[in-house]
């Protein structure tokens, strides 16, 4: 299995964990954070014994974001004086590579779950609203940071997040960057479920996954892809999508395992084929 700086990844089918691996920097995400990502993402992808991602925080918490000091080397135009049409021509193609980081898990054809626990802030509630569920522990904390650090949220958040919260949460989060508990995330639907600890929180996360897998491939992978293409369109362009995929999926060997199970009155056996 490849090892990665930043991340741990565990392959278990049909379940992968992909943890955010720096607990002595509260998994603070460093350059190796945001290069692996894509890697891990495209992998997890194109493997076929995977069906669910599980992405967690191992040590005290999920993420404390962004490590500014450690990118700093990465991004040397934020700091140029002068600031000139030049400098900002370099920084645009470094910031659409960050936001490929958090792209890519919302692009990735199998469902991922994020298991947050105590902080979830700045970059690391990036990564959680690409995730499709989010659930928490009862210490989780979510922070919008970036207007207290002076700058704007512009890898993903302030797009994807008025989508799970809505527009009028969204922006409050977004102007006071002001911390919320696990039962706020939940109350505004930021979170599907709250456990009582960590230990409870991952144990939940695999039940979920395991439930999601037990499913035709096929047919979830299908639904996520019609779940992303509609955001941002109407509803009668989302119906002329999903027709298409309808029709392009079926018949299948899931659709046929699923008839021959229930005429034989035990659960099917789904290949994803």
């Amino acid at each position: 299995m490849k090892e990665y700086q930043f991340y741990l990844v565990e392959k278990k089918p049909p379940i992968a964990w992909v943890y955010l691996n720096r607990p002595e920097k509260k998994n603070a995400m460093n350059p190796p954070a945001w290069r692996e990502s894509p890697l891990i993402f495209a992998d997890l992808d194109q493997d076929q014994d995977i069906r669910v991602v599980i992405i967690a925080g191992n040590g005290p918490c999920f993420s404390a974001g962004i490590d500014l000091i450690g990118m700093m080397p990465e991004l040397p135009e934020l700091m140029d004086a002068g600031q000139k049409g030049g400098i900002k021509w370099k920084l645009i193609p470094k910031i659409r590579e960050l936001q490929e980081t958090i792209t890519c898990i919302e692009r990735c054809r199998k469902p991922v779950i994020a298991a947050i626990h105590n902080y979830c802030i700045g970059a690391g509630l990036d990564m959680a609203t690409a995730c499709d569920i989010r659930l928490a522990s009862a210490d989780a904390v979510f922070s919008l940071r970036e207007a207290a650090v002076g700058f704007v949220a512009d890898v993903g958040v302030l797009q994807r997040i008025p989508l799970i919260v809505g527009q009028g949460h969204a922006r409050e989060l977004a102007y006071t960057a002001r911390n919320i508990t696990a039962a706020r995330a939940k109350e505004i639907l930021l979170v599907n479920e709250v456990y009582e600890n960590r230990a409870l929180l991952l144990e939940n996360a695999e039940k979920l996954a395991l439930e999601i897998a037990g499913n035709s491939p096929l047919a979830v992978q299908a639904s996520k892809e019609v779940f992303n293409y509609g955001i941002g369109k109407s509803v009668e362009e989302g119906l002329r999508y999903v027709a298409s995929i309808s029709a392009n999926i079926i018949p299948s060997n899931d659709l046929m395992e699923a008839v021959a199970a229930f005429s034989e009155k035990r659960k099917p056996n789904f290949s994803g084929s």
